[in-house]
């Protein structure tokens, strides 16, 4: 009886042992994707940098046929830049960076992951430093610029020949530069916006995949 119950207690041990391995050893690898939809709006004219947000993933992230991270866990973070440059090259960004992932069963584990897409589209794109890059000043823009030093040249041109050409241009591209540098554009990201993140380092997950 005394054999019996040591092996029986030794089988139990390692099935502990394995069962624990087996958990320790769940993770994800860099570079796998995590979709979600965000749950804050985040916009270049109200959002500032160390502002919180927070999203849920939409579509479940399977190892081994296995779901790891379910539909409905959150994804919580922060703004790490919110920007409108006075530039007319520049483009409106927001930079965000999460940092916890939370499963449904309250479950939290540190997250590393990079912006990589979004769903909003016209004019906007993602840097390869995970920057949300709104439109920015577009052709109408240029057009309206063009139009405005054109008038200006054409009136100077009227009233003072050559010369009144020149400086009829330089007063008219004065003030439409200044009113087009007025004008806001501004990067949004609003509640319902889809985001896919990828994993810049392994995310190891302390405890059983979702669904065992």
């Amino acid at each position: 009886m005394k054999k019996n119950s040591k092996k029986q207690t030794v089988v139990l041990a390692c099935l502990l042992l394995t069962a624990v391995f087996a958990v320790a050893q769940t993770s994800l690898p860099t570079g796998t994707a995590v979709k979600m939809k965000l749950d804050t709006t985040l916009a270049t004219f109200s959002s500032k940098a160390g502002d919180p947000f927070s999203a849920r993933v939409t579509e479940a992230v399977v190892l081994d046929g296995k779901p790891v991270i379910p539909v409905g866990a959150t994804i919580e973070g922060r703004v790490t830049k919110s920007s409108e440059p006075r530039r007319i090259a520049g483009k409106p960004t927001i930079a965000i960076f999460p940092e916890n992932l939370v499963l449904p069963t309250g479950e939290r584990f540190m997250l590393n992951a990079t912006l990589v897409d979004t769903n909003r589209g016209h004019g906007t794109d993602v840097n390869t430093e995970g920057q949300y890059k709104g439109a920015g000043h577009d052709g109408k823009d240029l057009t309206e610029i063009g139009m405005g030093t054109g008038g200006g040249m054409l009136i100077g041109g009227l009233i003072g020949g050559a010369k009144g050409m020149v400086i009829g241009g330089a007063v008219a591209a004065t003030a439409t530069v200044s009113h087009w540098l007025g004008k806001h554009r501004s990067a949004a990201l609003p509640a319902g916006t889809e985001l896919v993140m990828e994993l810049n380092r392994p995310i190891v997950m302390t405890s059983a995949p979702a669904g065992q």
